[in-house]
């Protein structure tokens, strides 16, 4: 069995789907012949087409890269049939390059800004003064104030956790705080601040610091974060010793919880979850409480996953980009033993970032779909998954930087646009 067969087989299996109809191909080498990749090529190897999917295509731009995908609708997946009309509206205005937003349970809004600044937002958009007491932030590059997530007691302990990269002595690196949020004479501030999270080792760059917070149902906290870009760091992410190109799985305090697949490991950081990551900045729960990621890709090559404990993500043994040059990254693989292959991925690319399950009524259509930002497709991206695998995407286009997106109370999507600074809130569009 040729290796990218036993790939096949593999990721067949980690998906849980048949892998019957795969073991049964000849591998072609046992007669002395060329040996015949499974990677497919063009529209013969199609999942069984959704009934609500379309004819046509989200993605229409050529691909960067040559490669094949190794598994059915693994790409390029089919428009639904009724695309979705959408009215906006801008609801706030006035931010400076806003990076992450959460919805307060009295339907304001909470806003981390790059530079360095959270703001609390009022129900009518007005945008409120910076609140006191955040820490410093790099915000060279790609760096600054990241996410922002609530606890899940939020409405008790007021707590809120914020990821951004931390200055430190020879570098930076992307650090996690907890803070209680009080409010007294109409301002805000963070009390009883404590780090309990930093990714080692420290790096001197301004790339790839990710980063989203996802509460899981039992309260764990998952960060997401990257390999720091440059080729002498980006091999981190395969190296458990390192904190580099990880998702991480921690509690409340910071600590890795006893049954994370490290624990206990001589060199390996009780902290990891996943690993073979290149920098994540999308990250939701999906209905049955797992953790989903989108990766920014290099020049093609984002991926969608869902990261299970111990698993390997491939970066960058594997993927489906190349450098920014045109040059191969690697040897040019798309597969490899021991790796796991996306569930889905863009080429080229849609610049991820921020991500939620839709689960409300407003967009019936929308129903438990995943809404993902874009940067680079400066939209919204819709993708209707069947168990875990996707069948139709939808581009919601909206001409700006979408750096966050989130279901509000009332059932609208709401994006956060960083190049204008502004969020706006997406409803259907009203029949005439």
């Amino acid at each position: 069995m040729t290796r990218t067969l036993t790939v096949l087989l593999a990721t067949v299996a980690a998906l849980g789907l048949d892998a019957s109809a795969f073991a049964q191909q000849p591998s072609g080498d046992a007669a002395g012949q060329e040996p015949r990749s499974p990677r497919i090529e063009g529209e013969s190897f199609q999942a069984p087409a959704a009934p609500s999917a379309g004819t046509s295509i989200a993605e229409t731009a050529p691909p960067n890269t040559e490669y094949k995908p190794l598994l059915p609708n693994q790409t390029r997946s089919p428009e639904p049939a009724q695309k979705t009309q959408v009215e906006t509206a801008t609801v706030v205005k006035g931010l400076q390059s806003p990076w992450a937003m959460e919805f307060l349970p009295d339907g304001r809004m909470i806003v981390t800004e790059k530079a360095g600044t959270i703001r609390l937002v009022a129900k009518d958009g007005t945008v409120g003064q910076p609140v006191a007491g955040v820490p410093k932030v790099d915000a060279r590059g790609q760096g600054g104030l990241l996410d922002i997530a609530l606890s899940p007691g939020f409405a008790s302990d007021r707590t809120v956790y914020f990821s951004y990269s931390e200055p430190r002595e020879k570098g930076n690196g992307t650090t996690v705080a907890k803070a209680k949020l009080v409010e007294s004479d109409g301002k805000a501030r963070l009390d009883d601040l404590k780090v309990i999270f930093r990714q080692m080792p420290t790096y001197d760059g301004d790339k790839h610091f990710g980063s989203r917070l996802v509460f899981a149902p039992d309260g764990k906290l998952f960060v997401t974060v990257g390999e720091r870009s440059d080729k002498q760091t980006r091999g981190q992410a395969q190296d458990l010793s390192s904190g580099l190109g990880k998702v991480f799985r921690i509690d409340t305090d910071g600590n890795a919880p006893k049954d994370n697949p490290y624990v206990g490991s001589e060199k390996a950081k009780p902290e990891i979850w996943s690993y073979g990551h290149r920098n994540v900045q999308a990250a939701a729960l999906d209905g049955q409480g797992r953790l989903w990621t989108v990766e920014h890709g290099p020049r093609g090559g984002d991926e969608l996953n869902r990261p299970r404990p111990g698993l390997n993500y491939g970066w960058p043994l594997v993927t489906y980009g190349i450098e920014y040059s045109g040059e191969k990254i690697g040897d040019g693989q798309t597969q490899a033993g021991g790796t796991v292959q996306p569930v889905y991925y863009w080429d080229p690319v849609i610049g991820p970032s921020g991500m939620a399950l839709y689960n409300k009524d407003l967009f019936p259509a929308w129903k438990d779909q995943f809404l993902i930002g874009g940067l680079v497709s400066m939209g919204v991206v819709v993708l209707k998954l069947d168990g875990d695998k996707v069948v139709t995407e939808e581009r919601i286009p909206l001409e700006h930087r979408v750096r966050d997106v989130k279901v509000g109370p009332d059932g609208a999507v709401y994006a956060v646009t960083e190049d204008d600074g502004q969020i706006v809130k997406l409803t259907p569009k009203k029949s005439s």
